[in-house]
């Protein structure tokens, strides 16, 4: 899941601090970095960008890319992971370009929960919301009504589930970049060679980064 990048509309958060073509610059590495991640893994990839006229697909040639569709993230995520489900054989993991530190093991895991009988799986993410969601069957009554502005994405994502009877597997939680702190915090997984990401790392190489 990804926006096209436009300075002023993508990071808005790190725009406020960093201004808006830096924010812009380090959207895009995102990008490239988790592209050039998930291309070495034994899965099939669909970038799902909005808005559906934007040249998205300009970033990534040969990518498999498709115009989300719906009002609100809800409708866009459950459009996204439906049309994944009806073009072959699931299981369908999403995730956004704003993780682009995923871990491969989370995404392996989820893989292998939602093979072994698992329903929905969720990546908690520390700002209440979750990093990653994975189904096997479609299930839009997830992604309906929830206030996405909020801290209790997550929360009430888990008690929908429920409320199917859907069986959950939780991942390791982890964070989504949002903030000057989530820099840091990349910065760190970075430096630690936990995760490789060669153009995201030369952006922040020249920020001036405090926790």
């Amino acid at each position: 899941m990804a926006k096209h990048p436009v300075p002023g509309r993508v990071k808005t958060r790190l725009a406020a601090v960093l201004g808006a073509d830096a924010a812009c610059a380090l959207y895009v590495a995102f990008v490239l970095d988790l592209a050039e991640r998930l291309g070495a893994l034994p899965y099939a990839v669909t970038w799902a960008y909005t808005p559906a006229d934007a040249p998205f697909a300009a970033l990534l040639p040969g990518a498999r890319c498709r115009p989300q569709r719906g009002r609100d993230l809800g409708e866009r995520l459950a459009a996204a992971i439906a049309d994944e489900l009806a073009a072959g054989p699931g299981p369908v993991l999403a995730i956004g370009a704003d993780a682009p530190h995923v871990p491969e093991a989370a995404l392996a895991e989820a893989a292998s929960a939602l093979g072994r009988g698992a329903d929905v799986v969720l990546g908690p993410a520390a700002d209440g919301g979750y990093y990653l969601i994975g189904l096997r069957a479609p299930a839009p009554g997830l992604f309906a009504g929830i206030d996405w502005s909020t801290g209790e994405v997550l929360e009430a994502t888990l008690a929908r589930a429920q409320a199917a009877a859907l069986a959950v597997h939780f991942l390791p939680p982890s964070f989504d970049v949002d903030r000057p702190a989530d820099l840091v915090l990349l910065r760190t997984l970075v430096e630690r060679g936990e995760v490789h990401l060669p153009r995201t790392s030369d952006l922040l190489a020249g920020l001036d980064l405090r926790a």
